[in-house]
């Protein structure tokens, strides 16, 4: 997977239980429905709880991460470009 980390805008669902479902991202001016989801799993950065998502567009593979200190999105990596 290529490392990108770059701040995403992302539509999500909150859905109850602390459920979040990315539905689509904007990445360099370009829009990607999330039509998969394979994997999610929690890490930290210090105090910060970051929620990470393996998603695909259909095509390709991306590693979203919400940061859920500051409440920003970002692409971490893609695969398949």
């Amino acid at each position: 997977m290529r490392r990108v980390a770059e701040r995403v805008k992302v539509a999500a669902i909150f859905a109850p239980g602390s459920k979040i479902k990315p539905v689509w991202f904007e990445w360099r001016r370009q829009k990607h429905a999330v039509t998969e989801m394979s994997y999610f799993w929690k890490s930290h950065d210090g105090a910060a709880l970051r929620l990470h998502f393996a998603v695909s567009d259909g095509s390709n593979l991306f590693e979203l991460i919400f940061n859920a200190t500051d409440q920003n999105w970002t692409l971490e990596g893609v695969e398949g470009r």
